[in-house]
């Protein structure tokens, strides 16, 4: 009964809203086309290079990663300061956006990962950018590109830490069934050094096809730019050298059958959040149904309302990666105050409406709004305090 109320009521949310909506108006036929424009940007630079080199990645770790390593070492029993320490730089290899990250977190939260690793691995990927951060120094001032990284970092620490006390009844569970498998030695199909070059190659073609372009040219950033496909198909041929030489054809049609399923689980809800984030929001530079003149209005000075909601925007808008910088540059030149641009910062490459409906089917509602939730208070507490230090 409750699941027919519940889809009673979505249907009968999307009649009224379908109903009601003033299709002649030139704000909302503009919303409808900004929401398709980005769908559009984001199918083009997003998904061939980005999204589906991390269905794969998370394809190997569920097929090619036993589950005894992955709770070895992440599971709810590790060590905690080694798994929280790794979880909370991977950005810092892996520059990725909020969606791209999340086939490999339901990867490795599907393999036994504790909530408190999975959760600080989920904010660490998009969050810890190191261009994005280099590029916020050399914008946005040397003190933010700091206060952001150090924010980041210890923001994705403290996140992990949160969420496996929110839950610690449901991390005791895992605990106990961590017990029924073998954590010692444990046994793997091929050597350590053939499974890690394996992954540390598939990393490598999702870092190197993303290579931003640089602001400045020269340098090794540019040098890595204008090289970046030749190397991008030294490591794709790198890739089938290893794959037909060290994996048996089942083990294969597992691994594509599972990194299919991810993108089932995962594309349908990624597509229609960015649908619905670009008709109330637009892209960066252009206005969907909410004007941005009302955000930047909302954003000045340093008070507590300010920094909450630059956070919740940043929640819910989605930046592609690097982008957040020149928005931020164009909101502070009308007006945004340095503490709310942190908290958008440190919340907004972490979170977006797309991303959230994804980590809703990978972890339920109630972690979900937990995690944005603490993403977002954590944010506010930040921006204001670094509003004050900086004012």
């Amino acid at each position: 009964m409750n699941s027919n109320i519940k889809k009673f009521t979505i249907l009968l949310s999307v009649f009224l809203a379908a109903y009601f909506l003033p299709a002649n108006s030139p704000r909302v036929q503009g919303a409808v086309v900004e929401a398709f424009a980005m769908l559009h940007e984001y199918a083009r630079e997003h998904v061939l290079f980005c999204l589906i080199p991390a269905f794969f990645i998370a394809g190997a770790i569920a097929v090619f990663v036993s589950q005894a390593s992955v709770m070895k070492y992440f599971g709810p029993k590790a060590n905690k300061l080694l798994s929280y320490s790794v979880a909370s730089v991977s950005g810092t290899i892996l520059a990725v956006c909020s969606c791209t990250v999340l086939p490999l977190f339901a990867g490795i939260y599907s393999r036994g990962a504790g909530l408190g690793p999975a959760s600080a691995f989920l904010y660490s990927g998009p969050a810890i950018n190191v261009l994005a951060i280099i590029l916020t120094a050399r914008i946005l001032g040397f003190e933010m590109g700091l206060a952001r990284a150090v924010g980041a970092i210890g923001f994705a620490f403290i996140i992990g830490l949160i969420m496996h006390v929110l839950f610690l009844k449901e991390e005791r569970e895992k605990i106990k069934q961590a017990e029924d498998i073998f954590l010692g030695e444990v046994e793997e199909a091929r050597p350590l050094w053939k499974t890690g070059s394996y992954f540390a190659v598939m990393v490598g073609v999702l870092v190197f096809a993303n290579w931003g372009k640089p602001i400045v040219e020269g340098g090794a950033w540019a040098a890595i730019y204008h090289s970046k496909w030749m190397v991008t198909a030294v490591l794709v041929g790198g890739l089938g050298t290893m794959l037909t030489g060290w994996f048996k054809k089942d083990e294969l049609k597992e691994w594509t059958s599972t990194t299919w399923g991810f993108a089932l689980q995962i594309l349908p809800l990624l597509f229609g959040g960015v649908l619905v984030a670009g008709f109330a929001l637009g892209r960066p530079g252009h206005e969907g149904l909410i004007p941005s003149s009302w955000i930047a209005t909302l954003v000045g000075g340093n008070s507590l309302f300010a920094n909450f909601f630059a956070a919740l925007s940043g929640a819910l808008m989605y930046f592609a990666t690097l982008t957040e910088v020149p928005i931020l540059q164009g909101l502070m030149g009308s007006g945004m105050g340095k503490g709310p641009a942190l908290a958008l910062l440190l919340a907004g490459p972490s979170l977006s409406l797309p991303s959230m409906l994804v980590i809703n089917r990978v972890l339920g509602p109630k972690k979900t709004i937990a995690y944005a939730s603490t993403v977002v208070i954590m944010a506010t507490i930040a921006g204001l305090i670094y509003g004050r230090i900086a004012s």
